[in-house]
């Protein structure tokens, strides 16, 4: 007679884990897509601003730069690179983040920053948006300096200085940065693996500059992810010792003019109170 009891084992086993995977994807869904689109509905059009500028931006500067005399100003507005005066990388991360690499699909490009945006947008709200789209981006820049700065060597983060004239990744930062804090703050395991998973393959396969700084945005995504809501509580805790070394609040000031709804009742319980004794006689 066979024994049934590791296959019965092993099929609850796999209908737990089916189950188990069934409520992630389902949060995973609901917090990704159904609630931007919920929030879209309500909204309207104008809870895509963002990604309209970003992809309008991104086609702008593509144009353009099709053109020898275009491109020549498309570099020096928002070319960014290693060996450039950091005051001058500085003021040109803005601009490049919608400048795309040349060599890479525009189209494809221009979809995944349509999403990147769009999705961050509805979840996070502008300001949030484009704070963690710059962050990541600068972050990826100034460590790729750090890098060719250290030279080659240092266990492999530091980079030789040809690395240095290389143009930087333009709104690819950006992209990943906000699909990896969007997985992180919304706990989506799925989108997080293939974010941070691509970037981790694309670093092993193509070592190159982009690649290195991809890994920072993405790691840079998960700290911001990670300090999410903390800096709300941490002003109301300090806002509370405040209050608790300053003493007892003053009294509040006393009513003037027209009286409240609920000064009005007291004297109605007692004409009430005072007309009933008088029905029964008592004093």
């Amino acid at each position: 007679m066979i024994d049934e009891g590791p296959t019965r084992r092993a099929r609850a086993t796999l209908a737990r884990l089916v189950r188990c995977a069934g409520r992630v994807l389902g949060a995973e869904w609901r917090g990704i897509v159904v609630d931007p689109v919920r929030r879209l509905a309500r909204r309207g059009p104008s809870g895509l601003l963002l990604a309209f500028v970003a992809a309008s931006g991104v086609v702008f500067f593509h144009d353009i730069a099709q053109h020898p005399a275009g491109a020549v100003w498309v570099r020096r507005l928002g070319g960014v690179q290693a060996d450039l005066p950091l005051w001058l990388s500085l003021l040109r991360t803005p601009v490049s983040l919608y400048v795309p690499a040349l060599d890479l699909p525009v189209w494809a490009g221009i979809t995944q920053l349509f999403l990147a945006f769009a999705l961050a947008e509805l979840t996070l709200g502008r300001a949030r948006t484009l704070l963690i789209a710059y962050t990541t981006t600068l972050a990826g820049t100034l460590t790729a300096r750090l890098m060719i700065a250290l030279g080659p060597g240092w266990w492999g983060f530091g980079l030789p200085p040809e690395a240095g004239h290389v143009l930087d990744t333009g709104p690819s930062a950006a992209v990943v940065g906000l699909f990896t804090y969007l997985a992180v703050v919304r706990r989506a395991p799925v989108v997080f693996t293939l974010t941070g998973g691509s970037m981790v393959w694309e670093s092993v396969a193509v070592p190159n500059l982009a690649g290195r700084e991809h890994l920072i945005a993405v790691a840079a995504a998960i700290v911001l992810a990670l300090l999410h809501g903390r800096g709300e509580r941490l002003r109301t805790a300090v806002g509370s010792r405040l209050r608790r070394r300053s003493g007892p609040t003053a009294p509040p000031p006393p009513v003037t003019g027209r009286p409240g709804a609920s000064l009005w009742r007291r004297p109605r319980r007692r004409c009430d109170g005072f007309r009933t004794s008088a029905r029964t006689g008592s004093p």
